[in-house]
């Protein structure tokens, strides 16, 4: 069983659980630049080992304009129409 553990007001706490993971990866898979910096640098080395790990994967690049907002409505959609999974990269 996992913790997840929600930095947000803990006077009303949210329940959530995990989400369903795909039994295999394959298919399209976004990978999200919130835009920190060496984030970059972070997903290009997770991109070089999906390809080596996983060949049936196909790994599209988004990026958000800025870390310091949520990503825009455009970018989202985007995601969605072109990515079956998504992961988002964090650095500094």
């Amino acid at each position: 069983m996992s913790t997840i553990l929600d930095p947000t007001d803990e006077r009303r706490p949210v329940a959530r659980s995990i989400t369903m993971r795909p039994e295999q990866l394959e298919g399209r898979l976004a990978l999200l630049d919130i835009r920190k910096p060496r984030g970059n640098i972070l997903l290009d080395r997770l991109e070089e080992l999906l390809a080596e790990r996983y060949p049936k994967l196909e790994v599209k690049r988004f990026e958000k304009p800025t870390f310091t907002k949520p990503a825009p409505t455009e970018v989202r959609q985007n995601i969605k129409a072109n990515a079956d999974l998504v992961v988002e990269g964090l650095a500094d």
